[in-house]
């Protein structure tokens, strides 16, 4: 979560009741997160110096507004570019699309391949599991339980082929030259992450 929250603040600093907002209104389709769990992040952050308030709103409640240091860039784009880790391959790969348009174009593509890329590891373990259930035999009493549970597996093989065909030509999209010959889709106004 504390990569998603450096993101939202690149993109303009916020409050916490601005993130909160943001979680509901988008963030949420791929990362869910409780007030509690946004101001613990906030607290970690601020602590570890990748985030600053930038100011104080005026009035009774004075709400605070966050902003990223330059450390904190430097840490969200590391976590861009870098591997991506963590049991939740939908959501780390969400997560790094999502932010992807705060790269430079020429960046974008190889974090799409590294998002592929574990895909496919996913997708071949998922498949080996499922040639090896082959060879196994199930007692009778069992068998039905069995049918559901290799419907789950059948199903985290048809989301990992889903999600790699769709990466796959995201990643097209991006390599072919626009016609106003700009690369990719991103627009001339978008916020870019410092190198």
């Amino acid at each position: 979560m504390a990569h998603v929250i450096l993101g939202l603040l690149l993109i303009t600093p916020r409050t916490f009741y601005d993130l909160i907002k943001v979680f509901e209104a988008g963030v949420a389709l791929f990362y869910s997160a409780s007030p509690g769990s946004i101001k613990r992040a906030l607290d970690t952050l601020l602590t570890r110096g990748f985030i600053e308030v930038a100011s104080v709103e005026a009035g009774g409640r004075g709400r605070k507004v966050y902003r990223l240091t330059d450390a904190g860039r430097q840490d969200f784009r590391a976590w861009m570019t870098g591997e991506l880790a963590g049991p939740d391959l939908e959501t780390a790969a969400l997560s790094r699309l999502y932010f992807l348009g705060l790269l430079e174009p020429a960046e974008r593509v190889p974090v799409l391949r590294r998002i592929t890329a574990r895909i496919e590891s996913g997708l071949a373990t998922l498949t080996a599991l499922d040639t090896h259930l082959d060879t196994v035999d199930v007692p009778e009493e069992h068998r039905d339980l069995a049918t559901h549970q290799r419907a789950t597996l059948d199903y985290g093989l048809a989301a990992h082929r889903f999600m790699l065909d769709w990466f796959r030509d995201h990643i097209d999209r991006h390599e072919t030259p626009n016609p106003a010959g700009n690369a990719g889709h991103g627009s001339g106004g978008q916020v870019r992450a410092r190198p």
